[in-house]
Formats: structure tokens, sequence, C-alpha cells
């Protein structure tokens, strides 16, 4: 019998699908990587699964542990599913721009959600970032994910979404394109590819509104480049 043992088996080998009609104009072959295939609906899963796994192993995650994450909502809807699998409590501090239609579901599989306000900076104590981190200093057994700064973040798409990309494409990939914002999925990708083919151009997506843009653009950090903008997941606003 063929079948997978749990829904965490069911991550990754998501489909590459043509996409037609918005790109109609455009002479190149455009693909999707679907990964909303994915039990959690996001390339998160793959993440979030790796970080919890590489935390067991070095025993920073123990049995019965709580986990304590910062997220928009996919990081934490792939950890509330492995840690459903795998027995943990999950609390997930989450910024008010985020849908509460993510909120509801994270709180619907069982994770803890903390909604923090987006419009204060990174260091201040009500900020989601400074939140995370004082929940886990303060709760007893537990692990603080950080996926920000977790290397687990970008060794999993190396191992698994990129190599899944090259073997699609039978490795006549040309450029990857990206929304980016932990930065995991294109570095990881970025990395692995670039090393088959140097040539391989990667793009990364991000928003307006994000403090990023410029900086990536000009070398200046300005606190002013500031616009209004809905996207949820990518870029950082201050």
């Amino acid at each position: 019998m063929q079948y997978a043992k749990n829904i965490l088996e069911t991550i990754g080998n998501t489909p590459l699908v043509k996409i037609n009609t918005i790109t109609k104009d455009i002479e190149a072959l455009v693909l999707a990587k679907v990964e909303t295939f994915n039990p959690g609906n996001s390339v998160k899963d793959r993440m979030a699964v790796k970080m919890i796994e590489d935390a067991e192993i070095d025993g920073r995650l123990k049995p019965g542990g709580t986990i304590i994450e910062g997220t928009s909502g996919n990081t934490g809807m792939g950890l509330a599913l492995a840690a459903i699998v795998k027995g943990y409590k999950l609390i997930c501090v989450i910024g008010d721009k985020q849908s509460k239609e993510k909120i509801d579901i994270l709180r619907a599989v069982g994770a803890e959600v903390v909604v923090c306000p987006n419009d204060v900076e990174p260091d201040d104590p009500r900020s989601y970032y400074s939140v995370s981190k004082r929940l886990s200093e303060e709760t007893p057994n537990s692990w603080y994910v950080n996926q920000y700064d977790n290397p687990s973040n970008a060794i999993a798409h190396y191992e698994q979404t990129a190599p899944e990309i090259w073997e699609q494409t039978d490795g006549k990939i040309t450029h990857f394109v990206v929304g980016v914002g932990t930065g995991g999925t294109i570095s990881g990708i970025g990395k692995y590819l670039k090393e088959k083919n140097p040539n391989i151009k990667i793009w990364g997506v991000d928003t307006y509104g994000s403090v990023f843009k410029k900086y990536h653009e000009t070398g200046i950090f300005d606190e002013n480049e500031i616009y209004p903008y809905i996207t949820e997941g990518i870029g950082e606003d201050i």
C-alpha cells in the first residue's frame, strides 16, 4: 500500500504549472511552483518542519515543549501542522496587519495567537519580534523559532524546493522570481540554482512600502520612505 504516515509527509513535490493568460504576450515559458498544494497552503510548510526537526536533533526543542514564533501567518500554519503531529504546543505572535482569517485558522488548528501592533519599531517591547522573544524567556520548556535568523529556513529550500525546480525544468530554468519576506526561500533556492548554473537570474520581489526597497536601490535606509500597501507576508514596514 502507498500512503503517507502523517500529513507532514505530504509536504513538497509540488507541481510546476504553465501560466497562460497573463503571460500570453511573453515569448518565454513561465511556470508557477504551486506551493499552495502543501497541506498548510504555502511554501512555509517546508521550512517550518525543517526548523523543528533540526531543533529536535540538537536538543533546543524537547518533548512536550512549546514552540513560539512571530509570523505573518503562513509560517505559523506550517508550525501548527507539525506541532499537532509531534505533540507540541504553539504560540504564534502575529501583527495586526494580517487578516482575521489567518488569525482564526491558526486558532482553529490549536495555536494560541497573540496579536501585536505593526506600527511600532522592531525593538519596541510591543512589537511581535519583542513579544515573541519575551514569551520564550517566560515560558518553561519553550523554543523560540526565530525564522529570520534561523539557518534551517534557507537550508530547507536548498535541500528540497530548489532540487525539485531544477529537476522539473530539466535544468533549463533561466530566471527564478520570488517574493521576499524572511529571505529564506530566495536564499536557499538562489544558492542551489547558482551552483548549478551561475547564469541563472534570481529576482526578488518586494512591495512599495517596504523599507528594503529604497535600501536595495540606493543603500539608504530611509524611515520616511513609507507607502500604504496591502500585501501580506513580504517586505518589512517600520
